[in-house]
């Protein structure tokens, strides 16, 4: 079992940047990949990045060009995602969410998530 808390989210402005945390809780996190996912208001919930259990890989959705970074601390069961450059169309609830395989899975497929953290980025 895995229980995952977001933290870090926020209203800023466009070009700032933003660290969101995902504590997580269950001894078989570290064995787990990690993932963001975001949704819009209306829209579908979308992959943003993830990373691999070692932190060995990270993989990103094409539209964070760059501007995100994930990461994640295994000795303390944490995970970040640090965004720079957020634009007003980055605005959504941001999720974390743990497996033993995230990326390039269906989200029905991924069983471990948190309650989201909102970021509103205006212009």
């Amino acid at each position: 079992q895995v229980q995952l808390i977001e933290s870090g989210g926020g209203s800023v402005q466009t070009g700032s940047s933003l660290t969101l945390s995902c504590q997580a809780s269950g001894r078989d996190f570290i064995g787990y990949e990690m993932g963001w996912f975001r949704q819009a208001p209306g829209k579908a919930r979308e992959f943003v990045a993830a990373i691999t259990s070692s932190g060995s890989r990270v993989y990103y959705a094409d539209f964070v060009n760059g501007r995100f970074t994930i990461s994640r601390d295994n000795s303390q069961k944490i995970g970040f995602l640090q965004m720079n450059s957020l634009q007003p169309e980055d605005t959504a609830v941001y999720y974390c969410a743990s497996d033993h395989r995230v990326y390039r899975m269906g989200l029905s497929q991924i069983y471990f998530w948190g309650q989201g953290t909102q970021v509103t980025v205006s212009s």
